[in-house]
């Protein structure tokens, strides 16, 4: 059975995907970024948007009957080189215990320019 997580954004809507999507006794979370998404506002450093990523994909998890404890892979999207290590200090204090198998990516750019970072995970259902 498949079950879809809508995480309020407009672009889930407008663009055609879900924030998550729980099937086969996984958790797919779609790439997050670090916007608030109920005012629609973003931090302007990448680890502070590393932050709302975290937080979003939590409640997200939450949601769909998982949890970050959960997180069996991580994927990581940084737009600047130089931003890398405030986004991986960010993984580092989130997952440390966790440690999903996890990727580093530095990308020439994201969707809007004021995207630094964007998080994409898979986690198992709790139970499964």
């Amino acid at each position: 059975m498949r079950r879809r997580i809508d995480g309020g954004s407009s672009f889930e809507r407008d663009y055609g995907y879900s924030r998550a999507v729980v099937q086969g006794g996984f958790v797919f979370v779609a790439g997050t970024t670090g916007y608030d998404y109920a005012a629609m506002t973003m931090p302007d450093g990448a680890g502070a948007q590393a932050e709302a990523c975290w937080r979003t994909i939590a409640g997200v998890l939450a949601e769909a009957g998982s949890s970050l404890e959960q997180v069996v892979r991580a994927t990581y999207y940084v737009t600047d080189r130089a931003d890398a290590e405030a986004v991986l200090t960010v993984c580092g204090r989130v997952l440390r215990e966790i440690r999903p198998a996890a990727t580093l990516v530095v990308v020439t750019g994201l969707l809007r320019p004021e995207m630094k970072v964007e998080i994409e995970v898979t986690a198992a259902l709790a139970g499964a």
